[in-house]
């Protein structure tokens, strides 16, 4: 991994020594059983290439990616690389207005998806009236023939392009991943081959990560941490990944002990959920000894150490700068911290969100963020120059994540800044749950907020809707509307009718007071009135 300049920090270099010194070695495992060797991942790697390049893919071209996690999700996602294109992931979820809107910004010149998928990526498509060549791949029912002809068909059978591969720069775009808006719609963070290298590398440093390890992952691979820190981690050390389809808090110590897991991730929610658990006498007879997670919550940190066996390594970072914060290894655990800056590659500062200016040690502020390398961070939100200015204002990146660090160094996260929801590990747009609310008939205007939830550092949805006047809000049919219209994650907990939204002098609705009202008398909410999500999707279909 060291024997890596900076100047080498693509994947094809990567990928190309790991076949050389560990052919053989398993890499990936699915869910099912299937494994492939490093050896046997690269030709797959070649042949997905040859199809992808008979599909008219090129370097500097993109590809947008609609499918859960699969070994063949990651062998697109290194193909495409490898060809000097920039993959891009779009949450298997959404369909309608939200695939629209992904499919749109991304402007890709091929869209693969799982065959289960295709008939949202074509409608989506067909309703921005801009289609696209649709490859689609997997064991899923073929689609109909609606969604099918002379611009779809499954990649497999797209020929095989004779491909010279471009040498790739640590400069060039690797992914494009969504995240969150709050004043507009999820915007497309751009991933250097650098950014991707730097943060399995740190992943590897930080967890302790060899070619004996064996990783589980269940996180979805339109995130950056299955991504990077565990798959690339793992092709960095020759380590073996245990690939599942879905995350499972009932089936998760189950499947550690089936894969024979040593070392995963996880977020904070996902940790409680696994927390929540019953606890089970046999708990820590595993092989897992380390789990890194950010954050990993205060309240039962030292329980789940104890309870499991494991060293928790907390971490502080964003898909646009990496991870610049890991709790070191040798240090015993700090509940509430999220360890030290890694200051080889980051300068970081605490400041006052609104003049900018460094704050003494144990204030809270904003983190901000600046690399010492370059192309080790995130250029910029993809076709959103007004969003980057905003980010990278006064030459440092402005993370909208406030805390303190203390006279020894040490970070502490706090809070949240503005109006970012986040939710089970999914960062959620409130301006595009506003938007699908502001769509039924009678609401004349609606506002979304993250308020508490029974986990740490996690939200549940609130929205405040004002209706028109005479019409009446039946919750249970605006929820069934919000079901159409968002992903599953993104359909608010609790419903409020206001007769207006607070508002800022300039007129903007004044979240911070929506957030802190929380829940009140006149909340709804739609598990107390025991209404099932997926069993009211089941009614409908």
């Amino acid at each position: 991994m060291n024997a890596f300049l900076s100047s080498q920090w693509t994947p094809d270099r990567v990928l190309e020594w790991r076949i050389r010194e560990t052919p053989d070695a398993p890499f990936l495992v699915s869910e099912n059983g299937t494994e492939l060797s490093f050896a046997t991942f690269g030709r797959s790697v070649r042949d997905c290439m040859g199809h992808l390049a008979a599909s008219g893919v090129g370097s500097e071209d993109r590809v947008a990616l609609v499918a859960g996690n699969s070994i063949d999700h990651v062998t697109l996602w290194f193909a495409t690389n490898l060809l000097g294109a920039t993959d891009a992931p779009i949450n298997p979820a959404f369909s309608g207005r939200l695939l629209e809107q992904a499919l749109t910004l991304i402007d890709p010149v091929l869209v693969v998806a799982e065959a289960g998928l295709l008939p949202a990526v074509h409608a989506a498509l067909e309703t921005s009236g801009e289609m696209r060549p649709i490859r689609w791949f997997g064991s899923g029912e073929v689609p109909d023939e609606s969604c099918t002809g002379a611009n779809s068909g499954p990649l497999a059978e797209a020929g095989s392009a004779t491909v010279t591969p471009p040498v790739l720069s640590p400069s060039g775009v690797s992914s494009i991943l969504a995240t969150s808006g709050t004043t507009g719609p999820a915007k497309g963070v751009m991933v250097t081959h650098a950014q991707a290298f730097l943060t399995a590398r740190q992943s590897v440093e930080g967890m302790r990560v060899t070619a004996d390890d064996t990783f589980y992952c269940a996180h979805p691979l339109f995130h950056m941490s299955p991504r990077f820190c565990v798959i690339y981690a793992a092709l960095l050390t020759g380590a073996r990944v245990c690939l599942d389809a879905a995350f499972s808090a009932r089936r998760w110590i189950d499947r550690i002990r089936a894969t024979g897991a040593t070392v995963t991730i996880g977020h904070g929610p996902l940790v409680e959920m696994i927390h929540a658990q019953p606890e089970r006498d046999d708990d820590a007879e595993t092989s897992l000894t380390r789990i890194g997670t950010s954050p990993f919550p205060r309240h039962i940190a030292q329980d789940f150490e104890r309870r499991f066996g494991v060293k928790g390594i907390e971490t502080w970072g964003m898909t646009e700068i990496n991870i610049p914060c890991w709790h070191p290894f040798e240090e015993p655990l700090r509940p509430g911290s999220c360890g030290r800056i890694r200051e080889e590659w980051y300068e970081f500062r605490v400041v006052n969100p609104d003049t900018d200016e460094e704050v003494p040690a144990g204030t809270v502020g904003e983190f901000v963020v600046r690399p010492k390398l370059p192309w080790i961070v995130s250029p910029g939100y993809f076709r959103n120059p007004e969003a980057t200015v905003k980010a990278w204002r006064n030459l440092w990146f402005h993370t909208g994540d406030s805390g303190y660090r203390d006279a020894k160094g040490w970070v502490w996260f706090v809070d949240r800044l503005g109006d970012r929801i986040r939710r089970r590990a999914e960062n959620i747009s409130s301006f595009d749950i506003e938007v699908a609310a502001n769509r039924y008939p009678g609401v004349a205007e609606s506002a979304a907020v993250g308020v508490s939830s029974e986990y740490a550092s996690d939200d549940d949805i609130k929205l405040c809707v004002v209706m028109h006047p005479e019409a009446r809000l039946d919750p249970v049919a605006l929820i069934t509307h919000l079901l159409d219209e968002l992903a599953h994650h993104m359909v608010p907990r609790y419903v409020e009718v206001l007769a207006d939204l607070p508002r800022t002098p300039t007129g903007k609705p004044r979240k911070a007071v929506l957030r802190e009202t929380g829940v009140t008398a006149d909340t709804w909410d739609r598990k107390a009135a025991g209404l099932n999500l997926r069993s009211l999707r089941r009614q409908e279909d």
